[in-house]
């Protein structure tokens, strides 16, 4: 199955729907980061997620699938991590360069194989010399040369705690991944894992809205909130979409793209201009996640769309 999913070329569509998921998710970051401003955190992934539940529901409707869960403390744990994770993307977003937030999000894939290195230490298998972990372990050590890169100009103030939050993101994301694979290994179909993370975020920012007090609903600045969920959601399907028809290592890879359209966006929009240490930090990340998601193939199985959902 592996060699199948690695080597049969990407058809064209397939690639534009990856690609489209990719620009989807930051365009989401950009009405963030303009909503940032008037609501904070809690409120955005709250809102966010009462909009994904919402379409949940009804596409879980549509394509008869049940929502009710045999396995309901692995939804919650599931549910923890990934809360957790867009708590902490939304907050980097909202205080960091948009590609810096998105790309240190992306960091996922270098966690997911400092996991699987890890456990490769640990365990010290006779059939897999540590020796033959060395690319694994390049490819981590490469892809923390870059997050030094990119946070060294973000230590001061609420930009040091943004660039922490948004590590924390990836590190979080890559646990909820983890476990998005074992709930699909127990046969939980996708739609019902995300409709009840989807739940999960709506009850956490409800309870921090509740803490903090909610922001009045200003218009039109309110009206970003409505895309953050729509997008999400979209930007799901395309990736979903990506996959049907037999993922590959290449389009699991243009997720990258992601990076690229942030930092468009970012110029663009928000007159971000990062130093020349840190674009070349993103790109050992980006080059990093590439060979981690290759590496990680044969340990971990792929599934779509989920470090962003």
């Amino acid at each position: 199955m592996a060699q199948h999913r690695a080597g049969r070329p990407p058809r064209p569509a397939q690639a534009l729907w990856m690609v489209a998921g990719a620009g989807l998710f930051a365009t989401m970051g950009v009405c963030i980061k303009l909503a940032a401003p008037h609501f904070h955190s809690f409120e955005i992934v709250g809102y966010r997620g009462l909009i994904g539940a919402l379409f949940l529901a009804l596409l879980a409707r549509a394509r008869g699938v049940g929502l009710a869960t045999r396995v309901p403390m692995m939804h919650l744990w599931r549910s923890v991590v990934g809360t957790i994770s867009l708590l902490c993307w939304f907050y980097a977003i909202a205080v960091l360069p948009l590609p810096t937030a998105m790309t240190l999000n992306y960091m996922s894939s270098v966690w997911v194989a400092a996991f699987l290195l890890g456990g490769a230490l640990l365990l010290q298998r006779a059939r897999q010399p540590l020796r033959q972990q060395t690319p694994l372990f390049l490819t981590v050590l490469t892809g923390f040369g870059g997050v030094v890169l990119v946070l060294r100009p973000t230590f001061d103030g609420a930009a040091a705690l943004g660039g922490l939050t948004g590590l924390l993101s990836g590190l979080t994301s890559a646990l909820a991944y983890l476990q998005v694979a074992a709930l699909a290994r127990a046969g939980e179909p996708e739609t019902r894992t995300v409709f009840w993370f989807s739940v999960a975020a709506t009850a956490v920012g409800l309870a921090g809205t509740l803490a903090l007090g909610p922001s009045p609903l200003v218009w039109p600045q309110a009206l970003w909130l409505l895309p953050i969920g729509l997008l999400a959601m979209l930007g799901q399907l395309c990736m979903t979409r990506a996959y049907a028809s037999g993922a590959t290592l290449v389009v699991a890879n243009l997720q990258y793209f992601g990076i690229a359209f942030a930092a468009a966006y970012g110029l663009l929009l928000f007159d971000d201009h990062l130093p020349a240490s840190g674009w070349l930090g993103i790109a050992l990340i980006v080059a990093s996640g590439v060979a981690a998601t290759f590496l990680r193939e044969r340990a971990v199985p792929r599934l779509p769309a989920e470090e962003h959902a």
